[in-house]
């Protein structure tokens, strides 16, 4: 008799790599809402490191009589050879003159987005597709930089910043920090239309011969979850 199940058919040998399309997007002065996007160039790591849902037992009758798991907690860790200025007031500086900075100063709260890729036996990476995740509820922690001396094999100065979260309600779920839409599993032109809102829209000059109107600049702006999950829950 065959056995049904097949282990890497072609196609199906998936793998995640590389990170891309940072966005840092700094809360807002109403609470649940965040600022337009800034785009955070040269990042090199995301390391994500939940925690929590560890397992609380209790005993009774001479056995095992529960297990309660606790709570799940969402952090992470940015690594970039640089940060946006917007993001000086959330690493606890402030700008007091022209470029005179301070540190030690009240941490402001943000959310980040950013871009893993997805191979296969198959396709180039990112041709199988990518993953946009989105954490909500950020605050940096302190953090150590380290600097060196230049020498016979300089290298760049690779910055890291821990990342703590608060969840985000989302309606009928727990509330969550973390958010993932797989590009694979998603209406593409809905898709198309949701990386217009997250990464913002360019200006559109006139053009009479192809019928196009003028159009201004639409700023990068973030959704929540509930948000997200009817734009791509809608029909058409």
């Amino acid at each position: 008799m065959a056995i049904l199940a097949v282990w890497d058919a072609v196609g199906e040998k998936k793998f995640e790599a590389g990170v891309d399309r940072g966005m840092l997007f700094k809360t807002g002065t109403t609470a649940g809402t965040y600022d337009a996007g800034v785009v955070w160039n040269g990042l090199t790591a995301v390391n994500e490191s939940p925690s929590g849902a560890e397992e609380n037992k209790h005993y009774a009758d001479n056995i095992k009589y529960a297990s309660i798991l606790s709570a799940e907690d969402f952090g992470f860790t940015i690594e970039a050879f640089q940060s946006p200025k917007e993001f000086d007031e959330c690493d606890g500086t402030a700008e007091i003159a022209p470029g005179v900075l301070v540190s030690q100063q009240s941490r402001k709260g943000f959310a980040f987005s950013w871009r893993t890729l997805i191979g296969d036996d198959v396709n180039d990476l990112g041709d199988a597709g990518y993953i946009i995740h989105i954490a909500y509820g950020c605050k940096a922690q302190p953090s150590e930089k380290s600097r060196g001396t230049v020498n016979e094999s300089p290298e760049p100065t690779t910055f890291s910043w821990t990342v703590a979260t608060t969840p985000v309600n989302v309606a009928g779920k727990k509330p969550t920090a973390h958010l993932q839409i797989i590009s694979t599993n998603v209406d593409s032109e809905k898709l198309t239309a949701f990386e217009e809102i997250l990464y913002g829209k360019a200006a559109v000059e006139a053009d009479a011969v192809n019928e196009i109107e003028a159009a201004d600049a639409v700023p990068a702006r973030l959704p929540l979850p509930d948000e997200i999950a009817s734009f791509f829950s809608a029909q058409g």
